[in-house]
């Protein structure tokens, strides 16, 4: 049990750090954001792991971002830009971890051999990953972003704005994870 405890802790860490190395690849929108990869291995360990771990993976990228200078602050006060960096980089990954609810739809069809039902259950939970994910920076742009709304609607602002990467970031995600986990079912298996 404890090495199995180990295996567990030591793929977290690797899947942190890919989705870590992951986020460096794609390109970043002008007040925060970027089309990357980084939901890849976070949904990846979701599967395979199950919720808890995708929560972890999520924290770890996010705190990865921190600690290396990684983020897009507000342009407020240190305890403010603290909730908004809390927001933007824990809570949006750690949620994106919840990709893992549809665990079990996958198993059973990956079980059952109906590759059409794996793939629904991937792109799912990659929307899960992806929306939880898109809310919890709406909700960023909404408390700390406004000025950049230059007197429009700041819900709209924020809604629009996140929608520009994280659409297309759901879309890589779920299309990447669907070629993967169908393709190479054996990744989601932990024994394996």
């Amino acid at each position: 049990m404890r090495n199995q405890r180990v295996v567990l802790l030591v793929e977290i860490a690797i899947f942190a750090a890919l989705g870590y190395i992951l986020d460096l690849i794609g390109f970043g929108m002008p007040q925060g954001g970027s089309v990357t990869f980084v939901l890849v291995p976070i949904i990846l360990i979701a599967f395979r792991r199950g919720i808890v771990a995708g929560v972890v993976t999520g924290f770890l990228i996010g705190l990865l971002q921190v600690v290396t200078g990684r983020f897009y602050p507000a342009p407020l006060s240190f305890e403010i830009v603290v909730i908004q960096v809390g927001i933007d980089y824990f809570i949006a990954f750690m949620v994106a971890g919840l990709a893992g609810l549809l665990r079990p739809a996958y198993m059973k069809a990956f079980e059952n051999q109906n590759k059409k039902k794996m793939a629904i259950a991937i792109v799912i939970g990659a929307l899960i990953a992806s929306f939880l994910r898109y809310l919890a920076h709406v909700l960023s742009g909404i408390l700390f972003f406004g000025e950049f709304a230059e007197g429009e609607n700041v819900i709209l602002y924020s809604l629009i704005y996140n929608s520009t990467y994280m659409i297309p970031v759901f879309l890589f995600a779920a299309f990447i994870c669907a070629i993967l986990f169908v393709k190479a079912p054996r990744l989601l298996m932990p024994n394996s």
